[in-house]
């Protein structure tokens, strides 16, 4: 059974950093792009960042770049996401989602490119 489980968040100060991790079962890591999306309440999700299935190719939202990382270790059957100075408009929770087709990779952040996601974790930076 394809599973994606994240982990890491919690409540941080403002300048404060995090790394999330996204552990992945039931398929082959490494074949396919893994994104990071973020919801805030009463808001839409968005796309914070995503990374090919070799790792050798990322994007970033603009509000997170500079300050957030992209990575994945396809031998741990893990992507990361290493937050920095950290804002309390980061506040939300966060979830990683799988890319539909293997060896592809979009980098748009559409959400219709993505068809397996965790249940998220909830990051919270106070002010």
């Amino acid at each position: 059974q394809l599973q994606l489980v994240e982990s890491g968040g919690g409540l941080v100060q403002l300048g404060g950093s995090l790394r999330l991790s996204c552990a992945a079962s039931g398929f082959t890591l490494e074949n396919y792009a893994l994104g990071w999306f973020r919801q805030a309440p009463g808001k839409e999700r968005e796309g914070v960042s995503c990374i090919s299935s070799s790792g050798g190719s990322t994007n970033y939202a603009d509000s997170v770049k500079g300050r957030f990382t992209i990575s994945r270790d396809n031998a741990k059957n893990t992507v990361y996401l290493q937050m920095n100075s950290l804002k309390p408009e980061d506040t939300a929770v966060y979830y990683c989602a799988k890319q539909i087709s293997p060896k592809n990779y979009y980098s748009d952040f559409d959400l219709r490119e993505y068809d397996y996601w965790g249940q998220g974790t909830q990051v919270t930076v106070s002010s």
